[in-house]
């Protein structure tokens, strides 16, 4: 079984450099979401059948039903791993959030007077029909902003994902997976 993901030493520089932070992410995600399946089938206990060679003798028409897994494993599953790295990817992604909305950031005076000097030049476009053109640079903070918006995106996708695989796996408990971390939260916090 896979172990929750640690959290980065979280700074400033961490957030800006979005290889280090996307591949936080990616790690994460891989190890815990994207094998949810090996996960949960790792949980099981072996059969308690001595193999038999006469269940390969024929063809199965329909899918052989799935051992079902031990409630309790489940639950140490969700409470101890998959929760603790949703939280983890949680509070790295709402620090970073905290990081873009710095409003000293150096590289947006840059591209406040960058607009200044642009809206103040003169464009003759029947000589240099492209001379018309402006792209302003972003902000390394509205950069960032962009990032988090987008992966948080992508870490709803694959919660609701993961959360689908577990209820069919571990059984429906009839709530979502914002309402069973909510909950899980509230636990963690009551324990302290």
């Amino acid at each position: 079984m896979s172990e929750p993901s640690n959290q980065p030493n979280l700074t400033p520089q961490f957030c800006f450099n979005q290889t280090a932070l996307r591949d936080f992410l990616r790690i994460s995600r891989g190890a815990i979401d994207d094998s949810i399946i090996q996960n949960l089938n790792a949980l099981m206990k072996p059969a308690q059948m001595p193999w038999n060679s006469a269940s390969t003798a024929g063809r199965q028409v329909r899918p052989g039903i799935r051992q079902p897994i031990d409630p309790q494993a489940c639950r140490t599953f969700t409470n101890n791993v998959l929760f603790q790295s949703w939280q983890t990817r949680s509070d790295v992604l709402n620090y970073c959030a905290g990081v873009a909305l710095d409003p000293n950031d150096p590289d947006l005076a840059l591209k406040e007077v960058e607009s200044a000097k642009e809206r103040d030049r003169v464009i003759d476009e029947r000589l240099d029909p492209y001379s018309g053109r402006y792209y302003p640079r972003e902000a390394r903070t509205e950069l960032l902003a962009n990032i988090i918006r987008n992966e948080r995106s992508v870490e709803g996708i694959i919660r609701s994902r993961s959360w689908s695989i577990v209820s069919e796996r571990c059984g429906d408990t009839g709530i979502g997976w914002e309402e069973a971390l909510n909950t899980w939260r509230a636990e963690q916090e009551a324990h302290r």
